[in-house]
């Protein structure tokens, strides 16, 4: 798949598929995730797997807006340790990482965690060092839902020079 239809063609999806997403592929997304961008370098994003019936679905009983955690085969937990721009650099590690399980044909949702009341619960079940924030639930797999067109078009939402 090219970038560009990537992007343009990515949208969240929240079925799955019970189908196990091979090893390979989970490493090869994570991968790009590590390669986003980091302010100055500083590298401060890590990741869990969660691929364990029983934990993905204690995570989603946790969120608010995740309950279909619990039925994708796989949920990609990013964390970062606290520097100045972590949830840039969070953000940037889940992007990729969006677009990458698009690209591998998955289906993906950013689920919100940074600020959320189940972010310290989260950390805690999967034993991530205390210093560590949780950026995104990100729950993945083949998906059994087809791509809803995006709401806005370009010119909904472009400006040029000023507002």
């Amino acid at each position: 798949m090219e970038a560009i239809e990537a992007l343009k063609t990515r949208r969240s999806k929240r079925k799955f598929l019970p189908t196990p997403v091979p090893k390979g592929v989970i490493e090869d997304i994570i991968d790009c995730g590590r390669l986003a961008p980091s302010a100055i370098n500083i590298q401060p994003v890590e990741f869990i797997v969660v691929t364990k019936g029983e934990i993905r679905k204690k995570i989603a009983e946790m969120t608010d807006y995740g309950r279909f955690i619990a039925e994708a085969p796989v949920c990609i937990v990013i964390f970062s340790r606290q520097t100045k721009y972590y949830l840039e650099d969070g953000s940037a590690a889940t992007e990729n990482i969006l677009l990458a399980a698009h690209a591998h044909g998955l289906g993906a949702c950013w689920v919100a965690g940074d600020k959320k009341l189940y972010a310290e619960k989260v950390r805690q079940l999967l034993g991530a060092p205390q210093n560590f924030k949780l950026i995104t639930l990100i729950p993945l797999g083949y998906s059994k839902e087809e791509p809803k067109p995006a709401k806005k078009k370009l010119k909904d939402v472009l400006r040029w020079e000023k507002y």
